[in-house]
């Protein structure tokens, strides 16, 4: 099997287009190939583990072969292996789900549209917010505000909301119409002597200011992560929700909450919005929505949205939007024994007792020279690396001392990423106390390794 498997490497070389990757390097150095998984560890194909500290893509919270999800799967296969939403069709497991999504949601939500990944859910939400304003006589109110460092995925309209340059660099991204503010960094950018509460009342101001320049009337939704995720795992200053659903609210901007990394138990609540105590008109749900075994995701609408598409369709003959795998029998299935599996082995808690287990562990690196900041909630947290921790300057380029650590992290046995110079962790909510601890100790490893690398640099 190894044999077969090493030519994979060079199979992928020649025909694969990877996301998120340097297609050059790729054809130079070529994909690890993971072979299996095993509990939070998977395993290249030369046998060699590794921890999967960010849970593949922040997703696989139940691990990587979870027996029960793995059943649920083959169950629905022999049972109904396929069928749709549309046109008054349902089945059962796409039903159970949306009702439990609902009886989850931390506030009133009164219906679930069901989407294949994060990225069609906000371009789904959208799309419905859009529709909804037609539906009520406000055609005018389109426009859409987001922040920088903002991951909101890679469709063209997802995208455009993402704040982050790589996903709009060569595409002619964003669209018009979307708007970033800044991003709620209180690290990179509070000013001299600003508190976080401060902060959090410019960023406000800043909101407040961007509406009434364009006007109440054209300005539809604000889009926001209760914790931003891939833009760094940035923490909200203190204050800061409530603020801007005031600014929001004050204007009738409709709030969106994106909770696909924030949701079923990453911040140490089953959403993040219990966490930042968010009161969204609209949730984005994926990723631990099923663990990333199945793909799905959910747009969860409250009444206020749902009334004017309702009429709207009514009036049109139907929702003229949807995807074949809308609701999907074997992906509901599999993230409902998902939601089930979190739930009764109180995996939420567990993440938070785990979160803090790690966010202590780490306080151990707040002296190092080359760390900046250590932040994160729950089972979420990142290091940011600096060469002066006055200045907080990077190393070179953005993201050479990142990249450099993450390295030696796989070197050591362990899958982590590095988001410009911060280093994320998000393992499995079943990892194990003993688990962090290996964590913390192949990072403390890495970290000791890009040290003497950085020294070496410096002394050239």
């Amino acid at each position: 099997m190894n044999n077969n498997l090493r030519t994979l490497a060079q199979k992928d070389m020649q025909s694969q287009l990877h996301p998120y990757t340097d297609a050059r390097m790729h054809e130079e150095i070529g994909p690890l190939v993971i072979d299996r998984g095993e509990g939070i560890y998977v395993y290249d194909d030369q046998g060699k583990q590794y921890i999967e500290a960010m849970s593949g893509l922040w997703s696989a919270a139940l691990g990587f072969n979870n027996e029960r999800l793995i059943k649920a799967a083959e169950k629905q296969l022999r049972t109904l292996p396929f069928y749709h939403t549309f046109n008054h069709k349902t089945h059962a497991s796409s039903v159970l789900l949306a009702d439990e999504l609902i009886r989850l949601a931390p506030v009133p939500m009164s219906k679930v549209f069901f989407t294949n990944s994060g990225s069609e859910a906000n371009d789904t939400i959208v799309k419905l917010i859009w529709y909804r304003n037609n539906a009520i006589g406000k055609s005018a109110k389109k426009k859409l505000i987001s922040r920088l460092n903002a991951y909101h995925g890679v469709t063209v309209m997802s995208a455009s909301l993402t704040g982050l340059p790589g996903n709009h660099k060569g595409f002619d991204l964003p669209l018009p119409n979307i708007y970033h503010l800044t991003c709620p960094h209180h690290y990179r950018n509070g000013q001299p002597g600003e508190t976080e509460e401060q902060f959090s009342d410019r960023l406000a101001a800043e909101l407040e200011s961007l509406i009434l320049r364009e006007g109440p009337e054209t300005v539809a939704a604000f889009f926001g992560e209760p914790l931003m995720g891939a833009g760094g795992v940035i923490v909200p200053p203190r204050t800061y929700w409530q603020k801007i659903q005031a600014v929001c609210k004050k204007y009738d901007v409709l709030l969106v909450a994106d909770e696909v990394i924030c949701g079923f138990g990453r911040t140490g609540a089953m959403f993040g919005c219990e966490t930042f105590d968010i009161q969204p008109d609209a949730m984005i749900l994926s990723k631990q929505l099923s663990s990333s075994y199945q793909p799905i995701a959910a747009v969860l609408i409250n009444e206020r949205i749902y009334e004017g598409i309702a009429d709207q369709s009514h009036i049109y003959g139907n929702l003229g939007h949807g995807f074949t795998g809308s609701g999907h029998p074997v992906a509901t299935a599999v993230a409902l024994e998902n939601l089930k599996i979190i739930q009764e082995d109180n995996l939420v808690a567990r993440a938070r007792d785990l979160g803090q287990m790690l966010h202590a562990s780490l306080s151990q690196f707040t002296s190092h020279p080359l760390v900046g900041e250590i932040r994160g909630t729950g089972l979420i947290a990142a290091v940011e690396l600096v060469t002066d921790k006055q200045t907080k300057a990077s190393f070179a380029a953005v993201g050479h001392l990142g990249r450099n650590l993450a390295a030696r992290t796989q070197h050591h046995g362990m899958i982590t990423r590095n988001i410009g110079d911060a280093i994320a962790f998000c393992p499995p909510l079943i990892s194990t106390e003993k688990e962090i601890g290996l964590i913390v100790d192949r990072f403390s490893m890495a970290l000791d390794d890009t040290t003497k690398w950085y020294s070496d640099q410096e002394s050239r």
